[in-house]
């Protein structure tokens, strides 16, 4: 939990300064790039070693505890996602997604979870991002919320509801990485649910009333 808050921190910082790197950063690299990657995994705990820009093993074997820690492929590269949960991708603050993009993201949480805990909130985003990046699911925000059948709260018109402060907060910690649903691409809530389908799916882990499941 201590290194969620100084992921958030960090990503406060950055948007303050307006920081923009590349969006590919590996072994033998060279330059400022690799100083503010390095710089930022210091302040995270992660590395120890000189802040020189120079991407050497030190900084291959921080950027693969990062990367293991938040739930990434630990290749040592710090590819695209990687900087997108750094917060290093770009400096606009919209980590890669358009501002409608984000809108919706923020609208399918208040509508989903409502009144859930704020921890719930974010495992809702991350559910609906997990998805974006799943080969089974659309590879857009609007395809995944939008996919047939996918969201009661689309069809009822709840989704058109005016959205919550909290939600908006929620879907940017899920921009920024934090993932408290483990990497899950379905919930429910078990005392409402009515197919026999999700209820078939295995249980991770449960937030407020919903269960997260694969």
């Amino acid at each position: 939990m201590k290194k969620i808050y100084a992921i958030i921190a960090t990503l406060l910082i950055i948007a303050i300064v307006g920081v923009k790197v590349s969006a590919l950063s590996k072994y033998g690299s060279t330059g400022s790039e690799v100083t503010k990657i390095q710089q930022t995994l210091q302040s995270l705990g992660y590395y120890y070693g000189d802040i020189d820009g120079i991407y050497g093993s030190q900084t291959r074997n921080a950027v693969t505890s990062f990367q293991r820690d938040v739930g990434l492929t630990p290749d040592g590269i710090a590819g695209s996602k990687t900087l997108l949960y750094l917060g290093l991708s770009d400096s606009s603050g919209n980590y890669g997604y358009s501002q409608s993009e984000i809108d919706l993201l923020a609208r399918i949480i208040s509508a989903e979870s409502r009144g859930e805990p704020y921890e719930g909130q974010v495992a809702v985003g991350a559910v609906i991002l997990n998805r974006v990046e799943h080969p089974s699911f659309p590879n857009t925000i609007a395809g995944v919320v939008y996919q047939n059948g996918a969201f009661s709260c689309v069809d009822d018109g709840q989704i058109n509801e005016p959205v919550s402060e909290s939600s908006k907060r929620a879907a940017m910690d899920a921009l920024n990485g934090w993932d408290p649903s483990n990497g899950c691409i379905y919930y429910y809530n078990p005392v409402t649910a009515t197919s026999q389908w999700i209820r078939s799916r295995p249980v991770m882990l449960s937030i407020g009333k919903h269960v997260f499941c694969m």
